[in-house]
């Protein structure tokens, strides 16, 4: 018996054209799935690849020599950046 856990109590509803539903049960019936597990794999594969272009950041060689020097270099805080973080400091962390 499974555990709460692993229940499946999220659901889900989708309104489609007719000729749309007609193509996801022909893709799940190539891929020998059911429409619901078609359309959850298909679906979470799509979420994964959003999240990971969102959360992952790649650069070439140049690209990644110039970001880890800047964030070795030492920081310069200019006469703005140093006012609003002394405004910061009396206002929000001084409280």
């Amino acid at each position: 018996m499974p555990t709460a856990a692993h229940q499946k109590n999220e659901r889900i509803n989708l309104r489609l054209k007719s000729s749309a539903k007609r193509l996801i049960e022909r893709a799940a019936g190539f891929e020998g799935k059911t429409v619901s597990h078609f359309i959850l794999t298909s679906a979470l594969e799509c979420a994964e690849k959003a999240v990971q272009d969102h959360e992952l950041m790649t650069l070439n060689a140049r690209n990644a020599e110039d970001f880890f020097d800047a964030l070795s270099a030492p920081m310069r805080f200019n006469r703005r950046l140093t006012a609003a973080l002394e405004e910061h400091e009396k206002h929000v962390a001084g409280k």
